[in-house]
């Protein structure tokens, strides 16, 4: 009868140090996962920029917000539109590519607006990863 006990406090031990072990190695696989440096991707970040008037040159805008987001994201192309709002106002829709791990495009839009005379707001639209 004391043997059955020992036999059983042995086999539970073993099973304890069982479960501490297994336990221990998904630990160290879980730490050299989160070790493994994680890849950033590109996104594509569609912005609108509204002009102050209906007579601000958005053409000039353009060129203007171009070389500073090219400055800030050495995006290899940007595109825009131009799409009607009211009255004869119409909003500068900007589309460029950034690396992002540049994180917040908060920065980008202050030197925007602070650098370029006409411009009434700035909203970034849309964001997406980029794919490929």
């Amino acid at each position: 009868m004391c043997t059955f006990y020992a036999q059983t406090a042995i086999n539970t031990r073993l099973s304890d140090a069982s479960i501490a072990g297994k336990l221990l190695l998904n630990l160290s696989v879980q730490n050299a996962i989160l070790k493994v440096p994680i890849k950033m991707a590109s996104v594509i970040i569609t912005m609108q920029i509204m002009p102050e008037s209906p007579s601000t040159n958005l053409e000039h805008v353009f060129s203007e917000a171009e070389k500073i987001i090219d400055s800030y994201t050495n995006s290899v192309e940007i595109k825009k539109d131009i799409q009607p709002v009211a009255f004869g106002l119409k909003a500068l829709i900007v589309k460029f590519v950034m690396d992002e791990k540049k994180g917040s495009t908060e920065p980008l839009e202050h030197q925007l607006k602070s650098s370029i005379k006409g411009i009434e707001s700035i909203e970034v639209t849309d964001v997406r990863r980029a794919i490929g």
